[in-house]
């Protein structure tokens, strides 16, 4: 095989593994996020290890995420070849072979869970992280298996594997996560996953089975609401008792700001037909939405280490 062929072969593993999909896993560092600036968490997540620790529960993440879309696209093979983007997916275009892709997945799930074995071995008393991925390997497989196919409930797995991953990366370093965040996760990422559906419904109805199901008028109520919920229960979150004592500022409730524009944006793109089927690519190429996530960011180190 030529230099040119390799290349092309490991482009296509790539683009099969989807692993621009993997900024999914950023929620992994919430917990890491939000501990380093909490003073009464601030020993257990500051220096490298906490660091290197969350970044491997997030590789750990992405490798069973990747064997999952891998036995996804299998499943899935007939119904993508009938849609506008997907069939050029590598296993709907027949560039890597059903039991290739089937073998590709065994062995990226058996690395994933490498780390987490490690971690319970090494820190038994952080048993939840490997229980997480667990439950999050079991979900997947009934998703994969049946959950895909109906309506409505197959955006509340996807919303509920966010919050697995947030639970993840606070459990690898043995810290707490507020609830309320938890619960913004889920409503976030209901959010996302229930645009996408929408804009599947005016591109390709018959690519998945679920869509038949749905109801335009139902799931544009439905991402007002969860849109709504999102808000609501981070500003919620920043005016909690508990994390103005946690944080030492009120402050953090500017942050809301930045969470509202950027769910604005999102339903801007939506509804001006852009492409939103793939949110992970809208989040690294829309220009604006970068600029809200810098904000946010900045903002919120600005409030806690000024102690606004």
């Amino acid at each position: 095989m030529s230099v040119t062929e390799c290349r092309m072969s490991l482009i296509t593993w790539l683009r099969a593994l989807r692993v621009s999909q993997w900024t999914k896993n950023a929620v992994v560092f919430a917990a890491w996020f939000f501990a380093v600036a909490d003073a009464s968490q601030a020993s257990m997540a500051r220096g490298l290890r906490p660091f290197l620790i969350v970044c491997a529960m997030a590789v750990s993440f992405s490798l069973v995420s990747s064997a999952f879309y891998l036995l996804n696209d299998v499943s899935d093979y007939d119904a993508d070849r009938l849609h506008p983007v997907k069939r050029l997916r590598p296993i709907a275009a027949d560039l890597i072979s059903k039991i290739d892709a089937v073998r590709a997945a065994l062995a990226l799930f058996a690395v994933g869970l490498l780390f987490p074995c490690y971690l319970v071995l090494r820190h038994p008393d952080r048993t939840w992280g490997f229980a997480v991925i667990l439950v999050y390997t079991v979900m997947q497989c009934a998703y994969t298996g049946f959950l895909k196919k109906v309506p409505y409930v197959d955006v509340l797995v996807i919303a509920a594997g966010f919050v697995l991953r947030a639970v993840a990366g606070a459990a690898a370093m043995n810290v707490r996560i507020s609830p309320w965040l938890l619960i913004c996760a889920f409503a976030l990422s209901l959010f996302l996953a229930l645009c996408k559906r929408r804009h599947e419904m005016s591109v390709a109805v018959a690519s998945r089975a679920a869509l038949k199901g749905y109801h335009p008028r139902i799931i544009d109520a439905l991402i007002c609401l969860s849109a709504l919920g999102a808000l609501g229960v981070y500003l919620q979150y920043t005016l909690a008792e508990d994390t103005i004592a946690r944080f030492g500022t009120r402050g953090l409730a500017f942050t809301a700001i930045f969470v509202a524009l950027g769910i604005v944006r999102y339903m801007m793109l939506l509804y001006r037909k852009e492409d939103v089927g793939r949110p992970e690519r809208v989040l690294l190429t829309d220009k604006v939405l970068w600029l809200i996530l810098a904000g946010y960011g900045l903002t919120a180190l600005w409030v806690v280490k000024g102690e606004w």
